[in-house]
């Protein structure tokens, strides 16, 4: 019979050893299995935050984003960003979230942090900060009166191209406990890939500032014109988007004012450069004494055609020619959205007419001229489909919402009117803008 040596059976007490050990052992492995299961949950949701972060392309949403991603990672009730200025001996910008308006109203009162004290200790030794009470920690400056006056402190400097940037602050873990290692772990983990964001839309900043400055160079500056003219134009949102939208007013030899606005397909280099090359082309045609418009276009296509391989391109050209004591316009579109006439009592009209072919498809198309009277203080507006496309509108509903907008404001000075439809425009800010408005004297 199986047994022991003396053929007994194992004593219970061994077996319920035996057992005790095995379900020890089963507790330690499925602990494990649960520490495993959250540490891969925080990695992922760490890479979740990494990719948010990398998403914003303007420096004030960053450095939000980095803050509440950051509390969001480590249950943080408070956190905060302080940036240091550029003589790197306090903060110029603090970036704070997790607070109430009572909390946020008395901050803005006292002022941010100066980065003195335990913050200022963060950022200028490369360790992290782990801190369970702010008031026993030897660097610790105190809080003014009325100050919000947290008791943990997880720090972690941020770093950017090898220079310290500022601090990422986060206080009070929303379940009471104090941060642990898993915390700072994860925090310095983010703080390293907040310090790339921030280094890219830095970088993004500044080629879409060089952008923006070298498309505006290729725009004119409007001449004196024996009308009030106002323009204006707004790059596409979007960093590194140049565009190829334009404007340009030109006084002619026989009175009359030229008036253009044009837009290149794309959003490149190459279709700045096609802008720049077609308004110059157009420019020199005009000054040949071309007319009427849609001869002048008819022209200018061909002479594309011929010498260059720029894209398609939209464009309307009008002549605004004395009419005894008022004035007319007279135009012809390649393709381009029609201008919008607002009448001295208020009324919006968009002219629509045969719009032509756009430039570059086919120059042996010919395009019509259209006539229409401008009463005095009439306003005609000029501008590209930058300032109503959205992707989720219609574009005839797109168009209403702009004459409501333009008709609101037409009391407005030129400057001004011009202004506010830029700011309050209806598009989705993809692409970028031109306009160019002109009022007929009273």
């Amino acid at each position: 019979m199986p047994g022991g040596k003396d053929g007994r059976s194992p004593k219970p007490q061994h077996q319920a050893d035996l057992l005790g050990r095995l379900d020890a052992e089963l507790g330690r492995i499925e602990e494990q299995l649960r520490a495993l299961a959250a540490a891969k949950e925080r990695i992922q949701d760490l890479l979740d935050a990494v990719v948010a972060i990398t998403r914003e392309v303007e420096l004030p949403a960053v450095l939000r984003r980095i803050v509440t991603t950051a509390m969001e990672l480590v249950g943080a009730h408070y956190g905060a960003l302080g940036v240091l200025d550029e003589s790197d001996d306090h903060f110029g910008q603090f970036v704070a979230a997790g607070l109430s308006e009572q909390e946020h109203a008395a901050l803005a009162e006292l002022g941010f942090p100066r980065g003195l004290g335990v913050l200022g200790y963060a950022i200028r030794h490369p360790e992290p900060l782990r801190v369970d009470d702010i008031s026993a920690h030897p660097a610790t400056a105190g809080f003014p009166p009325g100050h919000l006056c947290p008791r943990s402190l997880l720090g972690v400097a941020i770093n950017v191209r090898g220079k310290i940037y500022g601090g990422l602050y986060l206080s009070e873990r929303r379940d009471g406990r104090p941060f642990d290692v898993h915390d700072e772990n994860i925090v310095v983990a983010l703080a390293s890939a907040a310090g790339i964001a921030i280094d890219n839309v830095r970088l993004f900043e500044q080629v879409r500032a060089g952008s923006e400055q070298f498309q505006r160079l290729l725009l004119p500056t409007l001449p004196d014109l024996p009308f009030d003219a106002a323009a204006i134009y707004r790059p596409a949102a979007e960093p590194n988007r140049l565009g190829g939208d334009w404007y340009d007013a030109i006084l002619l030899p026989d009175g009359a004012v030229a008036i253009v606005i044009g837009d290149v397909v794309g959003h490149d280099l190459q279709a700045a450069a096609a802008m720049a090359s077609t308004r110059n082309m157009l420019r020199a045609l005009l000054f040949e004494r071309c007319t009427p418009p849609s001869a002048c276009l008819a022209q200018l296509d061909r002479t594309l055609e011929s010498i260059t391989d720029n894209p398609v391109t939209t464009t309307s050209l009008a002549r605004i020619e004395p009419a005894g004591p008022a004035w007319r316009l007279r135009w012809s579109t390649a393709g381009h959205i029609p201008p919008l006439l607002i009448s001295p009592g208020g009324r919006a009209e968009f002219l629509f007419a045969e719009p032509g072919l756009p430039l570059n498809v086919n120059s042996r198309h010919s395009r019509p001229d259209h006539l229409r009277p401008l009463p005095p203080g009439a306003t005609v507006v000029f501008f590209t489909d930058g300032l109503f496309e959205h992707p989720a509108h219609p574009v005839d509903e797109s168009l209403d919402e702009l004459a409501v907008l333009a008709t609101a404001h037409a009391a407005l000075p030129l400057r001004d009117f011009v202004q506010t439809l830029a700011d309050q425009h209806p598009s989705d800010g993809h692409d970028d803008m031109a306009i160019l408005a002109l009022r007929t004297p009273r």
